[in-house]
């Protein structure tokens, strides 16, 4: 049986989930889909996923299953509860988690799948509402080679930039260094932006030089325009970057790493979540520089 005439169940409908379960259907998958609210599938089920009332019943049904849900603990729900996937999975199923999470958990959940024939990746994204739209997400991916080959063209439906990262639990680490990197990103780009503002330059000017110098970045490229346009509506919720952020800085800590840039990120991001931020998107980050500089 090819790859392309296999049952995906899908588990998780948000920003990202949704996208990235529509490319799949477009790609030809049959899909099986489960989330909390119904609602939020029926554009999926209008499109031609089959909906399953609960967990078991899409795992039983499926011979891959892919989740992107909100926080490690809903993972562990997800994978290890009493009525979750590895419970109820066949042997020879394969399940990804596409959720950032731990890498911690990431390898429980691997040991747990492999004691009962499972194949497990944990294969976190990178690219936002615009990268899961347009199938052109990076995804970080970790576990065994021959499970990563096989699932490759599942990946191929969401994605552009796919590589095996190494075992188990080094997709969530990959993604925890992408993390760390757009977190120090934003700062400067919401900064600048907030500078430019106060001293009254055309901000769609200063983002056509500066863009296009050493200061160039996805998030320069992609977020500044929607901030300029007073856009702060998530392509990555506040709540979800600041869960994110957590998470790298207790694996961080496990290496006896410090992380002052990450750490300072965190506390504005949760000053903006206390103003009731927290379901906007990163690029809200622009209010906190705005209010001070005003």
């Amino acid at each position: 049986m090819s790859i392309s005439s296999k049952t995906i169940g899908f588990i998780g409908t948000g920003v990202m989930g949704k996208s990235m379960a529509s490319n799949l259907l477009k790609a030809g998958f049959t899909l099986n889909v489960t989330t909390r609210t119904k609602g939020k599938a029926n554009d999926l089920i209008a499109q031609g996923a089959k909906w399953k009332d609960t967990i078991a019943d899409l795992t039983q049904d499926s011979d891959i299953i892919i989740t992107i849900v909100g926080y490690p603990s809903d993972v562990e729900q997800v994978y290890l509860g009493d009525n979750g996937i590895i419970s109820n999975a066949k042997e020879g199923t394969y399940v990804i988690d596409m959720t950032t999470s731990s890498p911690i958990l990431a390898k429980k959940i691997y040991d747990r799948a492999k004691e009962k024939g499972i194949h497990s990746l944990d294969a976190p994204v990178s690219g936002g509402d615009i990268g899961a739209k347009e199938a052109r997400l990076a995804i970080m991916v970790g576990g065994d080679k021959e499970a990563f080959t096989t699932m490759k063209p599942v990946f191929e439906a969401m994605g552009q930039n796919i590589v095996l990262q190494g075992s188990a639990g080094a997709g969530q680490h990959t993604k925890m260094a992408n993390q760390i990197a757009v977190a120090a990103n934003m700062i400067g780009v919401c900064e600048a932006i907030a500078y430019a503002k106060a001293a009254g330059l055309d901000l769609e000017n200063v983002l056509k030089i500066v863009a296009s110098g050493a200061a160039g970045s996805w998030s320069l490229s992609n977020l500044a325009p929607r901030i300029i346009n007073g856009d702060f509506a998530p392509g990555f919720y506040i709540k979800h970057f600041i869960k994110d952020m957590k998470i790298a800085i207790e694996s961080a800590e496990e290496m006896n790493l410090h992380t002052p840039g990450l750490k300072l990120a965190k506390e504005l991001y949760e000053q903006l979540s206390d103003r009731g931020e927290a379901d906007s998107g990163t690029q809200a980050l622009f209010k906190y520089y705005f209010s001070q500089a005003n």
